[in-house]
């Protein structure tokens, strides 16, 4: 894993920039902060105006684990060309039968989980995020989340993250498939993608030398990212460079 915002590495962003790129960012711990609330998240000031300014540059879209309405909201005024919720699978198809699954699935983890303090279960309508934050008993929690979730008759994918368990249904598509489905409909030759949690490994692992350039945010000897971020204030410095990369060479 290399910092791509490194002098000797510079060239990585300056083929991006002068080629037919779709850049792909996470909304949390990546364009905004990580904080205690997960409904305060926002950008901030200066990155929301990089991140507008990048939007009439490139093709941008942004695939997050927030309902779609809800990250849209939080980018409105960007200029953001795609945006995608629910860890990838929203929009597309198949979503009734998704959010039947998660209809199904939410009261029975209510129940499960009902005795244990600081635990918060966000209904996402195609997907669950159960967040733990705020308990005191972290790992007995986690524990119990997850033995609550293999006891249901329905089949969830379990996506960890910080502090929290997401759960999205098992046939649904991920972050990758997203990623892959709007390059293509973007007729972009290459992709950047950046993000920093496990729910973007699914687009890290991707096996596309010369058609993807991956970024987690944070080093991570755990990551399949190939490049890094020291930690989520540079997503400033990256979306600087890739305005002024963009800028350099237009007439």
């Amino acid at each position: 894993m290399k910092q791509i915002l490194s002098r000797t590495n510079a060239a990585v962003l300056t083929q991006l920039a002068w080629s037919n790129v779709l850049l792909g960012f996470d909304f949390d711990g990546t364009l905004a902060p990580i904080v205690a609330r997960p409904d305060r998240a926002q950008m901030r000031a200066r990155t929301a105006k990089l991140l507008a300014q990048v939007c009439r540059l490139y093709p941008c879209v942004v695939i997050s684990g927030r309902s779609r309405p809800d990250v849209s909201a939080r980018l409105r005024g960007a200029g953001v060309r795609h945006v995608v919720g629910n860890h990838g699978l929203e929009p597309g198809s198949g979503l009734p039968d998704f959010e039947h699954e998660v209809t199904l699935a939410k009261p029975l983890l209510q129940r499960a989980l009902a005795p244990w303090a600081g635990v918060d279960l966000e209904d996402k309508r195609y997907s669950l995020a159960i967040h733990y934050r705020r308990s005191r008993q972290k790992r007995e929690v986690r524990a119990a989340i997850l033995a609550a979730v293999a006891a249901l008759q329905v089949r969830m994918r379990v996506v960890p993250g910080k502090l929290v368990v997401n759960l999205v249904p098992a046939r649904a598509p991920n972050k990758a498939d997203a990623l892959l489905h709007l390059r293509a409909k973007e007729k972009a030759d290459t992709a950047l993608y950046v993000g920093d949690d496990v729910t973007d490994e699914d687009v890290f692992k991707l096996d596309q030398p010369g058609r993807l350039v991956s970024v987690r945010v944070g080093k991570s000897s755990s990551s399949a990212a190939a490049w890094f971020l020291k930690d989520q204030g540079d997503i400033d410095r990256l979306l600087t460079t890739l305005v002024m990369l963009r800028e350099e060479r237009l007439p």
